[in-house]
């Protein structure tokens, strides 16, 4: 049979299982049921054969024996299988969730992107134009509501601080890409403007005090999640007792058989691994706010010292400070949303784990628990700390000890930690200690309960390797409780299994993907006045000749003259003083001469003579 073959018939037969479920009022995944049709035909007790095709006679056995799977609700395998599809599905680690929540975001800002980025707006839409970006900043940031006038005040008031109105001529002018950082740039001083003024008590209008909120229900949730943990151990703990309790009680034997109890306890440790995933969330989460605490008060310590009551201040000075305000302040609002979803997963997965309390209530586990010694994990490996498996008893066999291999506590280990023995042979999860010995076998580490069950897999590792393999198609959710995907080549995760199609040959990876770019990323560089032929450009060069001697007149009516926008600039006068030498002078004498004999005399014999009165230059 083609691989095409097979998707068409899986599909079909998906569709048809999940008709027959709706019609009998359940209603169930594409998802599930395909996960369903691969553990009903890789359990050896309904002798279906997945490399031959499937007879119309073995179809139909098929569809029933998934229904009656999907309908029975009082099976704990099926409340564990749920469970396992919920979790892979729903849930995402740290960085996923974080990267989907921010394209989520930059989705449903890019509309609001693209109307400013993309307009050149004239100058009378300039108002318009800034009360988009005055919008954007405010859903950017996720403070307040874009309808409260007190808010949108608030942001107005922050902007206009950093980025006026008047320099919105310089932001039009902007390429694409550098109106987009731009805008990113002030949504963020913004932020941090409004976080300043909050701590300041002038402002923050609608911002919840997210520090506070978080050092209180991070607190709550992890003590939540540790008591549905502590609960799941106590549970564990008695179910595998009851299982390794003696069988001399026939009638109590038949009783725990009836009651499925391996598949609630199945179903207990599937609850507990994911709990454990959920609390190292928290946890980690928890750390992640208490930096930012120190961080964010630093800073704004900072910041206050920086401002001191300034009339100006360099922005280069507290620019950066604000954006690194913004930036945590970011880091508070993604710790927010990691807390509720840990919260709503560990809400969603209590019902899943329901089924455990209807199949055995307290008094009846109360009851069979008489006479019985229930160990808890921690007990157990502290019995075998003492014991220690001898290497020379073994030949090439190769073992891992502390004081022997780096990074030991990080070896990853098969089967989830539980010891590798007690699977296949008693159909039990007991607790591997690494202080046994961890065995190397083909690249994989084992672990052990007990030095018995150490020498016991290291005699023939192949031979319970493969009981727990056939242990794992007769209950199909240890195939990802023990993660054995590895261990069964037709068998894929659920993120591949969602796809209904890929059945049971192993899948072609595939998928459809799409590329959008902008139409013009850079500024056009089409040269339009290039002519590559020749007689094009004498065809110019005659009318250029031509123009030459012609004379171009304009005029300009009353109704016209004010359509065209002018501009003019002039330089005002200023106040401007020269000095030049200034004005001396000197006195000298005044030159006087007095003639005698100008009168006559009385003599004749008189005659003139000529005096010099004037005064001596060194006199004066």
């Amino acid at each position: 049979m083609s691989c095409v073959q097979a998707h068409s018939i899986l599909k079909k037969i998906v569709r048809k299982i999940g008709q027959e479920c709706t019609a009998r009022g359940q209603t169930v995944s594409e998802t599930l049921v395909a996960f369903m049709v691969k553990a009903v035909a890789l359990d050896p007790r309904n002798d279906f054969n997945v490399d031959q095709a499937l007879i119309k006679k073995d179809v139909q056995n098929l569809i029933q024996l998934c229904v009656t799977r999907l309908l029975d609700t009082t099976n704990p395998s099926l409340s564990t299988i749920k469970m396992q599809v919920f979790f892979d599905i729903n849930y995402a680690n740290r960085a996923e969730l974080l990267s989907e929540q921010h394209r989520a975001l930059e989705g449903k800002l890019a509309p609001a992107v693209r109307d400013i980025t993309d307009s050149h707006p004239r100058v009378r839409e300039f108002q318009s134009m800034y009360q988009k970006i005055v919008s954007y900043v405010l859903l950017s940031s996720g403070l307040g509501s874009p309808t409260d006038i007190e808010v949108i005040r608030e942001v107005t008031a922050g902007l206009q601080s950093v980025f006026p109105q008047r320099d919105m001529i310089t932001f039009i002018s902007l390429s694409k890409k550098k109106k987009e950082q731009q805008l990113k740039n002030l949504a963020k001083l913004v932020t941090g403007i409004r976080l300043y003024n909050k701590e300041c008590g002038k402002g923050g209008s609608c911002i919840d005090d997210l520090p506070a909120i978080l050092n209180e229900s991070i607190p709550s949730a992890t003590r939540s999640v540790d008591e549905r943990l502590n609960a799941c151990h106590r549970l564990a703990h008695r179910y595998t007792a009851l299982l390794e309790s003696p069988q001399e009680d026939q009638h109590r034997h038949a009783q725990l058989s009836s009651f499925k109890l391996k598949e609630v306890l199945f179903n207990v440790r599937q609850y507990e691994a994911f709990l454990c995933i959920l609390l190292s969330d928290a946890i980690t989460s928890a750390q992640e706010v208490e930096k930012l605490n120190v961080q964010f008060a630093a800073t704004m310590e900072q910041l206050k010292n920086t401002v001191q009551n300034k009339v100006s201040i360099d922005t280069k000075e507290v620019f950066p400070l604000f954006i690194a305000l913004s930036n945590l302040w970011s880091g508070f609002q993604d710790e927010i949303l990691l807390l509720s979803f840990l919260t709503n997963m560990t809400h969603s997965l209590q019902q899943f784990s329901e089924i455990q309390s209807q199949l055995f209530p307290e008094e009846m586990l109360t009851s069979l628990l008489e006479g019985v010694t229930v160990k808890s994990d921690e007990e157990r490996i502290r019995e075998t700390m003492g014991t220690r498996v001898n290497v020379s008893d073994f030949k090439n066999r190769e073992w891992l000890f502390p004081e022997t291999t780096d990074d030991f506590d990080h070896l990853l280990i098969q089967y989830h930690g539980f010891c590798a023995l007690t699977i296949g042979v008693k159909g039990l999860t007991l607790p591997g200690n690494p202080a046994i010995g961890i065995l190397k076998h083909q690249e994989r580490c084992y672990v052990f309960s007990s030095k018995e069950a150490a020498y016991t897999f290291a005699q023939d590792p192949d031979k319970f390797i493969q009981l727990n393999v056939e242990k794992a198609k007769e209950h199909a959710e240890l195939i990802l409780l023990l993660e054995l995907c590895h261990q069964f080549e037709y068998f894929a995760p659920f993120e591949q299994a969602r796809n209904a199609g890929k059945g049971w040959i192993k899948p072609t990876m595939q998928c459809d993907s799409s590329t959008q770019t902008d139409t013009h990323i850079l500024p056009p560089t089409i040269v339009t006045s290039y002519e590559w032929n020749e007689w094009e450009l004498r065809r110019k060069a005659i009318k250029l000749a031509n123009l030459r001697r012609k004379l171009t007149q304009a005029m300009q009516t009353d109704l016209s003259h004010m359509r065209r926008e002018n501009a003019t600039q002039v330089y005002l006068p200023k106040d401007v003083s020269t000095q030049t030498k200034r004005d001396n002078s000197s006195n000298v004498p005044r030159p006087q001469i007095f003639l005698k004999g100008l009168r006559g005399g009385s003599s004749p014999a008189t005659h003139m003579a000529k005096v010099d009165l004037t005064r001596p230059v060194d006199e004066n």
